[in-house]
This record gives structure tokens, C-alpha cells and sequence, in this order.
């Protein structure tokens, strides 16, 4: 038998959504790159909502495209909807969220994929891997085919050993009916990686011809819409946008799904994956908040050229009669036609602790992981991970060392370190409230905390840097100028002050005193600022932001440099912790279980106590010297 046999600096496996900012981060850094996928046609599908970003998770599309992912331009180039969540609160927390026109966000990655040097897409299932002495060497598609590799990254999504399900009908494939990929799970297995079953679900899609809206509050997108990707002119996107629709659950939905329970896989033992807690199913939700007597329906458009909408927050795995019974029950869809019923999807991951920071396995020397495969939730999340394992890959190919984002630079150094210190029981999902620092991790300076570091590894243009650089100069340049220019008491000034309910002066301030008070701000004062620059908005954006909050951003820096210093104390890689003294039991099995890169994420490991972290502080001094 002849078998194919080919050569690559890096393979990867899978084409979702990780897999696409894998494959194009290892290809644009200039390595031979394929990447394989079940179905060309699934390349960046969506199988769940019609959306990219959302809270906190718009924060990762602007880190991804400040480090020189492709998220946030191909979501700019295809959303039929965009808002700013949170709007009313501090910059912190706002976020935005796009939804997008499924098929077009995929026909465009495809695009993109297949018009990028150095990258094959290769439509074939991965079934093995080629591991020699610890390391890998390449892999093994199901025909037979080998492909040597220096490099191997796994994005298999929700692909391995796939099972949908919903009441008592179960079918072995991906979403959407995909083919599932059933075999590479055992070659994890016999190369000594922990292999875990997790589950998520989807609501049904349904016939938009078949809702009444006239019981539905009405969503409209941002009157002016913002861009995710840094590099696109805002002016190119302003677009007639197309409507979502909000509507409840009510008592009597909630009956007919406390009347159905045993009937749900969820709760009959049928399904055996652990399910995502903070993205439930709606039967989860009834069960979990009872007291609730409704809940929020989301009811998006899947595109432009389609009918189908989406129902989100009514995921579901519960039997096709049942589902139609309780989805009519709902204001506005009560001769509702189902297109797609609801179901739920089981799938293999691995347990995220056997990886390091870098998201290279500890066991495998140059086999990398990324997305849903490493126990997350969400495009988003699976989209950071893909970037920075396709960017690590890379840069062990050509022997440099690996990109660590840490949590206090960037929401994806919060989503990894999670992923790797925590032993989470349930898909991870990505929230504000995970990041500690998140006052200087705001989505607006997403290219200024991170796009030095896709330049230093050759994802960001010349040119781009350039600009960003002369971005950051006008900032510092506005802000001492305002903190500088007086103000005087004259009439003019007073009536832009009364006209914004603001207290009149009595004596000379600066710009930037004014800018402070929480009913002005940099905009507003721009009648009485005489020598105002023309300027971008991006950067009058952080000029104001950065005067309004300055005192709180000071603290946090200073909470910063501290955590900088705890994670700039490495640990050697080396170290048998069962040989110091004074460390309790439990304490040695986490420490050697998960081998952390510093004291600062030793700890941060569950069962590693403030006492245990002073036990190693005083080992290391004393390893070091002895070690000179």
C-alpha cells in the first residue's frame, strides 16, 4: 500500500474558530502551515449564537486583533448588528457585541484561509498522532496518510467522539450534523493525555415567518456603530442594521418543563458530560432559579439571506414535542415552526492543567492546544487560545521563546492562566468579573497594552506599529497639554458649565479638573478649550478615560507592579517539591501536578496556602545561591 507522505513546519487540527487563528498566526509568521478540517464547508462556522463579542468576550476580539488575529477584521467585514454593552456603566465593563451573518462570516474566513501564503487547507479526519521519544513528529489522517510535522496544534472543538442528543434521539455526529471525528481520541489516550467529557446545547432555530414581533420588544444596533479591529475606518462601516427581538419565558412554559424533567437527557443520566454553568439550558435555569417566574429570549437573526432565527436562552436538549410545546408558550411565538430543533452536544476534551502557559503540553515537547478542545466555552475564548498556541507553535519551530500573556496585561492572560491553574469541572466561560485588573484592561487600550507583542513576533506591520506609536505620542502630548491650560471664570465658560448641570466656578482650574467631574468630560468642554488640536477619536477616547479615572488607575497600576513581581519570580522547571521541607502534602501534589512557571501562578493553584508560598519563597533563595 502506498501511502501519502508529506512534510510541514506546523499542522493544525481543526478549522473552527481556534483552529482558523491558529493555522493563519503560524502561516503569516512565515512557517509551512496546513490545516485540517472534517468539512471545508464548516471552516469558522458558528454552530451556536450569531454572535461575536458580548461581555468580556468583546474584550478578547480586541486583544486577539491588537496581537494581529483575524476576529475582529472578519466580524467588521460581516455583522448585520453592533452594540455597546454596558454603555451606561464605567469603560471597564463596556464591551461590544456584533452579530453576525453566519454564512458570511464563514464564506470570509474561508477566504481568507485559502488566499494566505504558506497555508494548505486539507479536508481530511486526523486519527493519529506521531510521537517519538516525547515529542512530536507529525500526524496520521484516518486514510492512512502521514504528515510530519515539527509542530502540532489541536483545535478539535466539540469534533471528538460527538454525540447530539435530544429526548430520546441521539446521533453520533458535530453540529449541525457534521461528521464527528471519532478516532484521534484514543491516540490522546495512549500518548498519556487526560481525556475528559464535557457537554454544551443550542436553542432551535425557527421560521421568522412563523413570529408575531408585535409581542416582542424591538432591539435596535448603536445609532453609531464602533469597529472590533483597530485597523478598520470607522466611517466604512456605518450600515443599515437589522433588528433582534426581546421576549420572556412565563409560568406556564416553566410548567411544561418541570412536567417534562424526566424526559431530558440532562436529567434522565443519558447525558453524561458536565455542562456549562453559566450558560445553562432553559431547563437548568427552571430547576437552578425557581423562584424566577421568567426568564430572557433573545429571538437574533441568523442572516441576511435566511429565515431562520435564533432563540437565545432557550437552549435545550428536551424531546422535539416537548420543545414545540413550550417554545409556544412564549409571547410572540405561539405558532412558532421549528427549522432546527434544540439539542444538546457531548464531546472529549482535555483537563487544560497538562498544558503550560504557553499552551504546549508538558508531556509533549511542540504538541500545542487551543479552544473548546481545552475545556472553554465560546467562539471568543476559542479563537485567544488559537492565536497564541498557533503563535507558540511557531515560535518553537524557530526556537524562540514562547509569548506569555500574563493576567495582569490582557483578559486572554486571565482566560489561559485559568485554564492551566484551575482544575475547572465545567466549560469555562470568560467574565469581567475574572479580571482582576480590569480597570487598565478596558477594551479601548486593547492596542496599546498588546500590539508591541504581535509586532515583536511578526503579526503586526511596520507600518501598523508606526502608527500606534505616533496614537500613544498624541495621547501624552493631550493630556499634559489639558492638565496645564487654565481656565478662567468668564461667562462662557459658566454657561457650559451650567448647561451640564455643573457647578459654577469661583476661581481658575485646569481641562483636566473639569474633564474629572463625573457629569463633564473631554467632548463636552470643547467650546471653552481654545487651543484644541484636531484629533482622532480613539485618542480623544483615552484622553478622557484616562484623566476621568486617573487616581483609580494609579492604584491599580501600583496593585500591578506587585503581582509583576511575584510573576517575575520563576521556578525552576526542575524542581522535585516532594524535597522541601515545611511544604504541607497537599501543597507538594498540586505544586508537582501542575509544575507552575512562577510563584505568582504557584499561588494561585487551589490548595497552595499563603504559609506554602512563604515555605518556597525561602527554598528558591537558598536553591539559587547554592546553584552560583
Amino acid at each position: 500500500m502506498h501511502n501519502i507522505k508529506e512534510e510541514y513546519d506546523v499542522v493544525v487540527v481543526g478549522a473552527g474558530h481556534a483552529g482558523c487563528e491558529a493555522a493563519l498566526a503560524s502561516a503569516r509568521m512565515g512557517l509551512n502551515t496546513i490545516c485540517f478540517t472534517v468539512s471545508v464547508d464548516s471552516i469558522a462556522m458558528m454552530p451556536c449564537n450569531p454572535n461575536i463579542g458580548g461581555s468580556s468576550k468583546g474584550h478578547l476580539v480586541r486583544e486577539i486583533d491588537a496581537l494581529g488575529g483575524e476576529m475582529g477584521k472578519n466580524i467588521d467585514a460581516t455583522f448585520i448588528q453592533s452594540k455597546m454593552l454596558n454603555a451606561s456603566k464605567g469603560p471597564a465593563v463596556h464591551s461590544l457585541r456584533a452579530q453576525a451573518d453566519k454564512q458570511d462570516y464563514s464564506r470570509r474566513m474561508r477566504r481568507v484561509l485559502e488566499n494566505t501564503d504558506n497555508l494548505t487547507v486539507r479536508q481530511a479526519e486526523v486519527a493519529e498522532l506521531i510521537v517519538k521519544d516525547g515529542v512530536v513528529c507529525g500526524v496520521k489522517t484516518v486514510s492512512g496518510a502521514e504528515y510530519d510535522a515539527k509542530a502540532v496544534v489541536l483545535c478539535t472543538g466539540v469534533y471528538l467522539k460527538a454525540r447530539c442528543v435530544y429526548g430520546d434521539v441521539s446521533t453520533y455526529t458535530g453540529p449541525n450534523g457534521l461528521q464527528a471525528a471519532n478516532h484521534l481520541t484514543q491516540s490522546l489516550i495512549d500518548n498519556g493525555i487526560e481525556v475528559r467529557r464535557f457537554k454544551t446545547g443550542t436553542p432551535a432555530r425557527v421560521d421568522k415567518r412563523s413570529i408575531d414581533f408585535s409581542k416582542m420588544q424591538e432591539q435596535f444596533g448603536d445609532e453609531r456603530v464602533v469597529p472590533f479591529s483597530f485597523t478598520t475606518d470607522p466611517e466604512s462601516i456605518q450600515k443599515d442594521q437589522v433588528s433582534c427581538w426581546l421576549t420572556y419565558t412565563n409560568e406556564e412554559t416553566h410548567k411544561i418543563i418541570k412536567d417534562n424533567l424526566d424526559r431530558s437527557p440532562l436529567y434522565s443520566g443519558d447525558i453524561h458530560g458536565v455542562g456549562p454553568r453559566y450558560c445553562p439550558s432553559i431547563e437548568d435555569k427552571v430547576v437552578r432559579f425557581a423562584d424566577k417566574d421568567r426568564h430572557q429570549v433573545f429571538v437574533e437573526p441568523e442572516g441576511l439571506y435566511t429565515n431562520e432565527m435564533y432563540l437565545g436562552g432557550m437552549s435545550s436538549s428536551l424531546p422535539e414535542d416537548v420543545q414545540y410545546a413550550m417554545y409556544r408558550t412564549v409571547p410572540g411565538l405561539e405558532n412558532v415552526k421549528i427549522v432546527r430543533n434544540a439539542y444538546a452536544i457531548e464531546y472529549d476534551c482535555i483537563n487544560a492543567v497538562q498544558l503550560k502557559s504557553s499552551l504546549e503540553f508538558k508531556k509533549i515537547n511542540g504538541l500545542f492546544a487551543g479552544g473548546q478542545f481545552n475545556g472553554s466555552s465560546g467562539y471568543e475564548e476559542a479563537a485567544a487560545q488559537g492565536l497564541i498556541a498557533g503563535i507558540n507553535a511557531a515560535l518553537y519551530v524557530q526556537n524562540k521563546e514562547p509569548l506569555i500573556l500574563d493576567r495582569s496585561e490582557s483578559y486572554i492572560g486571565v482566560l489561559i492562566d485559568d485554564l492551566v491553574t484551575k482544575e475547572t469541572s465545567e466549560p469555562y466561560r470568560m467574565m469581567t468579573s475574572r479580571a482582576e485588573y480590569r480597570l487598565v484592561l478596558r477594551q479601548d487600550n486593547a492596542d496599546i497594552r498588546l500590539t508591541k507583542y504581535g509586532y515583536k513576533v511578526g503579526l503586526i506591520s511596520e507600518e501598523r506599529m508606526h502608527n500606534l506609536e505616533e496614537k500613544i505620542r498624541l495621547i501624552d502630548e493631550e493630556i499634559e497639554r489639558v492638565k496645564s491650560g487654565n481656565v478662567g471664570t468668564s461667562s462662557e465658560v459658566q454657561e457650559v458649565l451650567k448647561a451640564n448641570n455643573s457647578t459654577e466656578l469661583t476661581t481658575g482650574v485646569t481641562l483636566a479638573e473639569l474633564i474629572k467631574r463625573p457629569e463633564l468630560n473631554y467632548e463636552v468642554l470643547e467650546p471653552i478649550d481654545k487651543h484644541r488640536p484636531e484629533l482622532a477619536w480613539d485618542v480623544k477616547e483615552q484622553v478622557n478615560i484616562n484623566l476621568k479615572y486617573e487616581g483609580y488607575i494609579s492604584r491599580q497600576l501600583r496593585q500591578v507592579e506587585h503581582f509583576k513581581k511575584l510573576e517575575g519570580k520563576l521556578i525552576p522547571e526542575e524542581l522535585d517539591y516532594f524535597a522541601i521541607s515545611g511544604l504541607r502534602k497537599e501543597a507538594m501534589q498540586k505544586l508537582d501536578k501542575f509544575r507552575p512557571r512562577s510563584i505568582g501562578q504557584a499561588s494561585r493553584i487551589s490548595g497552595v496556602s499563603p504559609a506554602d508560598i512563604s515555605v518556597l519563597l525561602v527554598f528558591l533563595e537558598s536553591y539559587r545561591r547554592s546553584a552560583k
